[in-house]
């Protein structure tokens, strides 16, 4: 089998062959506290003790075939401005902070994925020193929006209003990594996750596998290009924890349970250790000194694509057992510990528009938080 897109084809997941009414996640103690989102992806609690949920929208009309280069391995891409970031509060009901943010569509090739689609829009959000940021994957002008580069952006949560503080299009398009996958090649990347360390923000690019330093007044270095010394893996997931980066990969597709690992990275951008047997790994999340990891999808379906249902958290101890504590979540974008301990996930996080869902699962145990700005 050809290998698919994954790059972001991860969301060749975009699923919309994924099945509406599947089951929600298993687990007990599992409430759905917010429905009917497009894409939801990336999301963090705020100082102000609200939840923000980045969602990749719906894509647009536009395209730019003539006007730029296109992805290889997709396209022509259709941009729009769909994109939102919202605020679901404690009791559940939710806002828009910020709307009309570039997004993108794209129909995958029949030979790769038949009728799925890929949806980018805001791909991840979180806070630093007490501001809002935002990660736009939907951007640039491959992406059918060649006004609004895929870029870093911080928000105004009380207007509403961003400001670009990074271009990331061009960073990377001046920046190329070591290897570069044709079939998977985006000249403005999708980039995926987003955290804030030591007064910095870091993103992760899947399609070239660099990890980016981004600081406060916009200057951008490449804190490690993964693709170096590991090939194209698709890194998708970064934590930070006692004074160390991880940084999970989603892997290639036909799906291969057990083929994805977490890369242990330095702040000099050294890889110091790995820990394998994980699979599609789209989230990162510590509680103590505990690392929960989100996948995807555990196991693939009779093409080896992302398969309903099959999706979960699982849990790496200390001691290096791996154990599994959400099970039943279809293609799920991200996670993220509230400050009341409970870990909320963004389901459907890849599948139809209007079908995404943020659920809460109550996680037994002591509970002791660690900011991602922790200072050693």
């Amino acid at each position: 089998m050809k290998q698919a897109h994954v790059g972001m084809g991860l969301i060749a997941l975009a699923l919309a062959t994924t099945p509406i009414g599947v089951p929600h996640a298993s687990t007990s103690n599992t409430t759905v506290v917010a429905s009917g989102l497009d894409g939801p992806r990336g999301l963090r609690f705020g100082p102000d003790g609200n939840l923000y949920v980045a969602e990749s929208g719906t894509g647009g009309t536009n395209t730019t075939v003539g006007q730029c280069e296109q992805a290889h391995g997709v396209g022509p891409y259709a941009g729009g401005k769909t994109a939102s970031i919202d605020m679901i509060r404690p009791d559940g009901t939710r806002s828009t902070v910020a709307d009309h943010l570039p997004s993108t569509i794209s129909p995958l090739p029949p030979v790769a994925l038949g009728d799925s689609v890929l949806y980018f829009g805001v791909a991840d959000v979180t806070f630093l020193d007490g501001e809002l940021y935002a990660l736009v994957s939907g951007g640039g002008c491959s992406h059918g929006n060649p006004d609004f580069p895929a870029s870093v952006i911080r928000v105004d949560r009380e207007t509403g209003t961003w400001t670009q503080v990074a271009d990331l299009s061009a960073f990377i398009q001046s920046h190329p990594s070591a290897v570069i996958e044709d079939m998977d090649f985006e000249p403005d990347e999708t980039f995926y996750s987003m955290i804030a360390v030591k007064h910095k923000l870091y993103v992760v690019g899947p399609n070239h596998g660099q990890v980016i330093e981004v600081s406060q007044d916009g200057r951008l270095r490449q804190l490690i290009d993964i693709s170096a010394s590991k090939g194209h893996i698709v890194p998708t997931a970064i934590a930070f924890h006692r004074g160390m980066f991880q940084v999970g990969n989603l892997g290639t597709f036909p799906i291969r349970p057990g083929s994805s690992e977490i890369l242990d990275i330095s702040r000099k951008g050294e890889i110091e250790h790995s820990t394998g047997g994980f699979t599609t790994i789209v989230g990162l999340a510590f509680r103590n000194d505990d690392l929960y990891v989100l996948e995807l999808s555990s196991i693939g379906d009779a093409n080896g694509e992302p398969k309903a249902s099959t999706g979960k958290v699982v849990k790496l101890a200390p001691d290096g057992s791996i154990e599994d504590v959400v099970t039943g979540l279809s293609v799920p974008g991200s996670m993220t510990f509230g400050p009341d301990g409970d870990l909320y996930i963004s389901d459907f996080g890849a599948a139809a528009p209007g079908t995404g869902e943020i659920v809460r699962v109550s996680i037994p145990g002591k509970t002791h938080l660690l900011d991602d700005d922790l200072t050693d």
